[in-house]
């Protein structure tokens, strides 16, 4: 597969899980083209490698990891307006709606690793090792993160609002 096709075929895709990791969908399209201009320069080593996605999407966690060590910036909750495109759909229900935009408000708070944590887990469903693999850190890291990020979501959100999938 060329470089071509594979951004052709995935790059809705990437700016979709850049998004969910970084809660900022303009942030997440910087960060994709940031990464896929280092991809594209080793290409041919990369699309040699048996899951090249996996590599690109730890690539986007890195990245966004790093832009926010660069920038010390702090985390602005983005409206989940902004991100509505980017999750699945519910019934027009007002009730529902606020419960959703609680949840996002709540999880764009989160520090960036918990975020990416959280992301990796629920979004991409990966396991706990792949997670570790992914960041570059221990299993026992992750699941800190993991615990410490479902800890503030059960503290702020109504109990029904919060399931830990674990």
């Amino acid at each position: 597969m060329t470089f071509e096709e594979f951004v052709s075929a995935r790059i809705g895709h990437l700016v979709r899980y850049a998004t969910v990791v970084t809660w900022d969908p303009h942030l997440a399209e910087d960060i994709t083209q940031n990464v896929l201009v280092r991809v594209q320069a080793r290409w041919s080593r990369i699309s040699r490698m048996d899951a090249p996605e996996l590599y690109v999407k730890r690539m986007l966690v890195n990245e966004f990891l790093s832009w926010r060590r660069r920038r010390a910036a702090r985390s602005i909750p983005v409206p989940a307006e902004t991100l509505s495109g980017f999750l699945p759909a519910t019934p027009d229900q007002s009730a529902q709606r606020d419960d959703r935009d609680a949840v996002l408000r709540v999880i764009a708070m989160l520090p960036p690793r918990q975020r990416a944590v959280i992301a990796l887990r629920f979004y991409e469903d990966l396991a706990v090792e792949q997670i570790a693999d992914m960041l570059g850190c221990r299993t026992v890291t992750v699941r800190t993160h993991l615990m410490r990020a479902l800890a503030t979501l059960q503290s702020v959100l109504p109990a029904a609002l919060v399931t830990t999938g674990e």
